[in-house]
């Protein structure tokens, strides 16, 4: 099987040399570039798979190449990597064509959990063994050690999608208001934009997909959510 293509577009050498080790050491083919200047003209210019997006990047910033990369025609999975903190830094990192966001500093276990992830989305090549997915694994939510399982996988989950899941999971079955989860993670004074709430929901049912969970978060319209089991589990 064809190794994934990476590209890393990060400035600090004491992030982007122990990455790139890591990526090499699971089979990945990696390429790097210490500005955003030719990260566009290197996506157009042959094949990646997957661009690590640093956001302080030192001649323009890493969301304007995000942007620029999705509006040349760019398929491949973004991954944003940032030191900026902050709910609102990532929903603009999703809105303008990122799949996903880690802030520094942040595991290399867990950014290769979403490198996986996101090149099982895309149907991309990925360098994972071929096994045969469990058809009911359970579903797990440790809240002393805020960690999230589906089986024997750890799902990554970042401090505002294990507060979300793990709220939903104590009241499985019922629905929880969109105020209430708002009011609850984030803050009850918070008068911005609620697309961080949908932001995270959405990454929240892609990662239970990608890992075949047998519960899923179901939309009540014009009321809120509700997590319960999944079709495939009934």
């Amino acid at each position: 099987m064809e190794a994934p293509q990476v590209l890393v577009v990060e400035d600090d050498d004491r992030i982007a040399a122990p990455l790139i080790r890591t990526l090499e050491r699971e089979g990945y083919v990696v390429e790097r570039l210490d500005r955003g200047a030719g990260a566009a003209e290197r996506l157009g210019g042959g094949r990646v798979d997957l661009l690590l997006l640093d956001l302080g990047l030192p001649d323009m910033d890493g969301l304007d190449v995000c942007r620029r990369a999705r509006e040349a025609g760019f398929e491949g999975g973004i991954i944003i990597l940032t030191a900026r903190d902050g709910e609102l830094d990532r929903v603009v990192g999703l809105d303008t064509g990122a799949d996903d966001y880690l802030a520094k500093p942040f595991a290399l276990a867990e950014l290769l959990a979403r490198a996986r992830a996101l090149l099982r989305r895309s149907g991309r090549a990925t360098v994972e063994p071929a096994r045969a997915a469990p058809t009911q694994p359970g579903f797990r939510v440790d809240r002393q050690s805020r960690r999230v399982w589906v089986g024997a996988e750890e799902l990554a989950t970042t401090s505002k999608e294990f507060d979300v899941i793990a709220l939903m999971d104590s009241e499985q079955g019922s629905v929880l208001t969109r105020e209430r989860l708002i009011n609850e993670v984030w803050d009850e004074n918070w008068f911005g934009s609620t697309k961080m709430l949908d932001a995270t929901i959405g990454r929240l049912r892609q990662k239970l997909e990608d890992t075949n969970a047998p519960v899923e978060i179901v939309t009540v319209r014009g009321v809120g959510f509700r997590l319960e089991s999944s079709a495939a589990d009934a």
